[in-house]
């Protein structure tokens, strides 16, 4: 994850040349916690079945359908969208790890 990471920075510097490097951080840095890391974490228990990058293109996709769904649906609730930038990801984040170690256990 961290060579993904290192060459996602390398590449939006390159894309975004005229901004700062803290911008671009920052920038790559919000798309790992929003997309990247809930979908892998979620893939987790599937680690013996699928390859590196599949997990990673799958859990992207899982990753992004459950924070949109689960963004929409809390907004209904009244929760404030400044609160799930940090709340979704973290949840998705532990259900996952949750879910590996309750296969793992099984």
């Amino acid at each position: 994850m961290a060579i993904i990471f290192a060459l996602i920075v390398i590449a939006f510097k390159i894309i975004f040349v005229s901004e700062s490097f803290l911008v671009v951080l920052r920038t790559v840095m919000s798309i790992f916690w929003l997309i990247l890391l809930p979908g892998f974490s979620i893939t987790f228990c599937w680690r013996e079945k699928l390859e590196f990058y599949e997990r990673l293109i799958i859990g992207i996709a899982i990753s992004t359908s459950l924070i949109g769904l689960l963004s929409y649906h809390l907004g209904l609730i009244g929760l404030h969208i400044k609160f799930h930038t940090l709340f979704l990801p973290l949840v998705l984040i532990i259900t996952g790890i949750i879910m590996a170690f309750k296969k793992g256990n099984s």
